[in-house]
């Protein structure tokens, strides 16, 4: 058995001690809105009626967020001048 979305999401959480808001947030940055009340039903145990299943989309979009977060927006690409 592997780590479900799930535990990857809570093992991120505890390692860069995110709040409820701070993921509020982080998530915004990529224009991905999210709820408390979703985030609690990610975080529940597998076995509570209320639990919620962690999809790859929201993630990656977490993810991306979190990116944007702790380095910072990526600069523009500068184009090529051809000589």
């Amino acid at each position: 058995m592997g780590l479900t979305n799930n535990d990857i999401f809570k093992k991120l959480r505890v390692a860069h001690k995110l709040r409820d808001d701070d993921i509020v947030k982080i998530c915004a940055l990529v224009d991905f809105k999210v709820t408390k009340s979703e985030l609690g039903s990610i975080f529940r145990a597998e076995d509570h009626p209320k639990y919620m299943e962690c999809g790859d989309q929201f993630l990656r979009n977490f993810l991306n967020g979190l990116i944007i977060h702790l380095r910072g927006p990526m600069p523009p690409k500068e184009k090529n001048k051809k000589s």
